[in-house]
């Protein structure tokens, strides 16, 4: 017993049927394409090679249209990947630059939460530069410098060092230098940086 036929099924057979008879309608049979060729004075036994001829044309059409495809779409991804590589950096651009400092302070080991002025070389102290920052990024890591200058403005201790992953917007970080009898007494300055961009500076004067 044949499988009746749905009502929804009815309009896609007939739409089906349709397309094919067009399409067997284009197709003509090889005798009649011999007729032709033989009223065009064209040799018959030519009409294989240019068949093959034909189909390889067409495959290759496909191919090319295929790589076009795969290509547009690798293009697709490698700009959304460039786009968010660029973005991403932009906004730890605008997230460094938005760094500021809260507080600084020039201390010894023994942090009093004063700023001092005034540091005797003599005692070989340890000298601390406790630096605040406010509006950190937080998840990342700060790579900073310290800069020691002496009285004459050359830099006679150097610190490079990277932060641990920053947990708040309000980081404290430090740097340090030990002074001694061969620094030269006078009014000294200290600078954090971040980069090319300068965090914080402090004077102080040794003794």
């Amino acid at each position: 017993m044949k499988e009746p036929i749905k009502q929804e099924q009815l309009t896609q057979i007939v739409a089906e049927v349709e397309q094919l008879a067009k399409l067997r309608e284009n197709q003509l049979s090889r005798s009649l394409v011999e007729e032709i060729l033989a009223e065009l004075n064209l040799p018959n036994d030519l009409l294989d090679e240019a068949m093959i001829q034909l189909r390889r044309r067409e495959a290759l059409t496909r191919e090319k249209r295929r790589n076009w495809l795969i290509g547009a779409a690798v293009g697709a991804v490698l700009i959304v990947a460039i786009a968010s590589t660029i973005l991403t950096i932009q906004n730890k651009k605008s997230a460094l630059a938005n760094i500021s400092v809260y507080q600084s302070l020039v201390t010894l080991n023994q942090d009093s939460g004063q700023n001092l002025t005034v540091i005797n070389r003599q005692e070989n102290p340890e000298v601390y530069y406790r630096v605040t920052l406010q509006a950190a990024p937080l998840g990342e890591k700060l790579a900073l410098q310290c800069n020691w200058l002496d009285p004459n403005g050359n830099i006679a201790h150097q610190n490079s060092y990277q932060t641990k992953r920053i947990e708040r917007e309000v980081w404290q970080t430090y740097c340090r230098y030990q002074l001694g009898n061969a620094n030269i007494p006078g009014e000294w300055k200290v600078q954090m940086l971040l980069g090319d961009k300068l965090l914080s500076s402090s004077s102080f004067t040794v003794q």
